[in-house]
Formats: C-alpha cells, sequence, structure tokens
C-alpha cells in the first residue's frame, strides 16, 4: 500500500480532491487491480468504512474523472482509473479505449487499441464513444495453454 503513497496523492490532488485517508484508500485498490471493479468488490476490500462516504467517493472520483463507469450488457456496473489524460471538466469522458470482458474469468478491461474507428453519423455530433469487445484475456489464454 505504501508503494502507491504519493502517485494516490498526485491523482487526488491533480484533480482537485482534498487527500484525507479514506480517498487515498479507495483509490489504492484501484491502482492494485488491472480490471474493472464493482462496489461490492471494493467494499470487500475496506476494512471499515462508512457506506455514505464511500457513495460520495465514488461519485466525487466519477464527477472529477479519477475512475469512470462501466456497464456491459447483463453484467453490473463496474468502475475503472481513467486515463491520467482523461479530463472531465466538460462532463465527458474524454479518452478512447475498449472495454474488452474476458469469457473466461469475466473480467473487464479497459485497453487501449492500435486504431480507434473514427465513426461519422450524418446529421449527428458524436461526443463521446464506448465500444466493448468479448473474448478471452491474455492471463486466461496463457492458461489454457
Amino acid at each position: 500500500m505504501q508503494q502507491h503513497c504519493i502517485y494516490d496523492m498526485e491523482i487526488l490532488r491533480n484533480k482537485n480532491l482534498r487527500v484525507t485517508p479514506f480517498r487515498k484508500e479507495v483509490l489504492t485498490i484501484f491502482l492494485e487491480n488491472e480490471h474493472a471493479i464493482s462496489i461490492q468488490d471494493i467494499e470487500e476490500s475496506l476494512v471499515e468504512f462508512d457506506r455514505i462516504t464511500l457513495y460520495r467517493t465514488i461519485k466525487s472520483f466519477t464527477n472529477k474523472g479519477v475512475i469512470h463507469e462501466i456497464v456491459m450488457p447483463g453484467d453490473i456496473k463496474k468502475l475503472a482509473l481513467c486515463d491520467r489524460v482523461c479530463d472531465h471538466d466538460s462532463g465527458l469522458h474524454e479518452h478512447n479505449h475498449i472495454h474488452f470482458q474476458c469469457r473466461k474469468c469475466e473480467e473487464i478491461f479497459c485497453v487501449e487499441p492500435l486504431d480507434f474507428p473514427e465513426i461519422k453519423i450524418p446529421g449527428f455530433t458524436i461526443e463521446e464513444q464506448e465500444i466493448q469487445a468479448k473474448g478471452v484475456c491474455n492471463k486466461c489464454a496463457t492458461v489454457s495453454q
């Protein structure tokens, strides 16, 4: 947990969030998971917490662009760290990546594609887009071999 301490404070300060022990603890949970996590996962990782404080922290993190929500069809809402360049001042999730769900371990990952498609729809202005993909993650593919 100590190795994340300086980075935790940097993320929170860069997003103009007050650094508190609880916010640092919640942020550490995100930093220790390479995949998206549910609120239940966060609750299970916390030793002692107030549910209202947790939900306020999640809301602050989402509003400030520290984390973003992922809703895959047929799955519960998950949360993942935003890229460092994501700027939520406009109210939009502003970095392009794909939400990939592994069919074996069922984890959801935010992955950067080599090429992100530019979609144009006549008569519409796209401000934000989400692309979801399913398959087998590298970890599960390695285990299968």
